[in-house]
């Protein structure tokens, strides 16, 4: 990687000289190279962009933001760079707000809409096209040259459907503003610097619990965009089981790395930190350390998930054989788990309540732990009544799902966990039983085994509908596909 520029920010470029490397090889630059990298450039402007696909849904999603929140400032941003290193940065995502409200990925993007007689005027401000009269575009480290070449203003326009200005003057502006504004927090702290006086930190919840909620029903376009991420996805563990002698020879690594070039070809990235945990390592939820061994005879429990180019994320796990072929205690479990997921996904329908699909997993798994006596002479009821179960299958049967992995985290809870399901929210359902490899309170060989059954499930007006049920579930039919990728 190249190391010759500052790691200064392009907001600071007008008011301040480009500053040169502390360690860079070149001393200074002279006026005659200056001058000479003003011109001799060709004009690059594109004309005539058709608008993005899903123009006509951030359209009508800030008409409904607009008309929940007459005669008020809402501002809402994309976020900065992260740093990851002294001047290497992370991966760039927008907030989730953001690009849902307009649709553009880039950083240091904020929404504004100002409010009006009539409702709101939206504009979008962004960073221009690096300049090239001061040198930013080629000193500068986030310069045309340097990262890559951004939309001028008015290509934005045409791409997004609203309205863009520069949004190095959006800070010095907001600081002036009367009236009443809302900020979504958390992502621009020179928004909300500006902003600190007006204000408060209820009615920023309010703006945020709002957009959170307004995700809950999905549209056909974000639909068809879980859909091509599920799609994607199942493309993932297909390759990853192709290679699962490579990974036995290395460790858990080989499959993560195998899982992000699917997700970063067929995809942006992947929707959250992968799960590829083998043996003992399934029986944590949570696995991302992912630097375990892989080893023949025991299970690879592997949570993945592909995020589109428009920012959906798949989330679906399977546990499967490393060998290929489930031993009978492993089977015992894992069908334990899918019979759950069963009951689980056939809960899931319009008018049912939302927390509907988790008992009813939950009961089967409740069946199942009574009937194999690890929960001594209680009653099936009298374990769900004080949730003994939840020793071993531990967490939620599932989540809502969209953007975010985990989405619309912020609804009111009466609207999410208490609500009722209708056509167009799509959720998991992911039942699991979880053996650690400490717990004495088992029979030994259970210790250490974790089973887990994760799949997409979007509520239709009939029904639902399993948006990644390409990947098989039931025992046999994983040992049939896991000895058919395998040759």
């Amino acid at each position: 990687m190249s190391e010759e520029l500052t790691p200064e920010t392009p907001e600071t470029a007008e008011t301040e000289p480009i500053k040169q490397r502390k360690n860079g090889l070149y001393p200074g630059i002279s006026d005659e190279l200056a001058e000479n990298m003003k011109s001799g450039w060709a004009d690059t402007e594109l004309h005539g962009l058709e608008p993005i696909a899903q123009a006509p849904r951030t359209a009508a999603r800030r008409a409904a933001l607009s008309a929940r929140f007459p005669g008020e400032r809402l501002v809402v941003p994309a976020g900065n760079l992260k740093t990851r290193s002294n001047d290497t940065e992370y991966a760039f995502r927008p907030s989730t707000e953001y690009a849902y409200l307009t649709g553009d990925r880039t950083q240091d993007g904020v929404l504004v809409l100002e409010p009006t007689e009539d409702g709101h005027e939206a504009t979008v401000y962004l960073l221009p096209r690096s300049d090239r009269e001061n040198g930013e575009f080629w000193l500068n480290g986030q310069g045309e040259l340097w990262v890559g070449r951004r939309h001028s203003l008015s290509e934005a326009e045409q791409l997004l459907g609203i309205p863009a200005k520069d949004v190095r003057e959006l800070a010095a502006a907001l600081a002036e503003a009367t009236g009443p504004v809302r900020n979504v927090r958390g992502h621009d702290a020179g928004i909300e610097s500006a902003l600190t006086d007006k204000v408060t930190a209820e009615r920023d919840e309010e703006l945020r619990v709002f957009l959170s909620e307004a995700r809950l029903v999905k549209d056909d376009f974000e639909v068809a965009e879980l859909q091509k991420a599920c799609d994607a996805t199942a493309r993932g563990f297909e390759d990853v089981v192709k290679v699962l002698d490579k990974a036995q020879a290395t460790s858990e690594r080989y499959i993560e790395g195998t899982f992000f070039l699917r997700a970063r070809v067929d995809g942006n990235d992947i929707g959250y930190g992968s799960i590829c945990a083998a043996g003992p390592h399934a029986t944590t939820l949570h696995w991302v350390r992912n630097d375990g061994e892989v080893r023949p005879g025991e299970l690879l429990l592997l949570d993945a998930g592909v995020e589109t180019d428009e920012l959906y994320t798949a989330d679906v796990t399977r546990t499967l054989p490393i060998n290929g072929t489930f031993s009978p205690l492993q089977r015992k479990i894992y069908d334990a788990v899918y019979e759950a997921q069963e009951a689980g996904i056939a809960a899931v329908k319009p008018g049912a309540a939302y927390r509907d699909f988790h008992d009813a997993a939950q009961r089967v798994l409740a069946e199942k732990l009574v009937e194999w006596g690890l929960l001594g002479d209680l009653s099936v009821e009298k374990v769900l009544e004080l949730g003994l179960q939840r020793r071993w299958t531990l967490h939620g049967t599932g989540h809502m799902l969209g953007m975010d992995v985990h989405d619309c985290a912020a609804a009111r809870t009466d609207s999410y966990v208490n609500g009722t399901l209708e056509a167009g929210v799509c959720l998991t359902v992911e039942p699991g039983l979880y053996f650690q490899a400490d717990d004495l309170s088992v029979p030994e060989e259970y210790r250490g085994i974790g089973v887990r059954i994760e799949d997409d499930i979007l509520v239709t007006e009939d029904g639902n509908r399993n948006l990644s049920a390409s990947l098989p579930r039931q025992a046999d039919e994983v040992e049939a596909w896991m000895a058919g990728l395998k040759g």
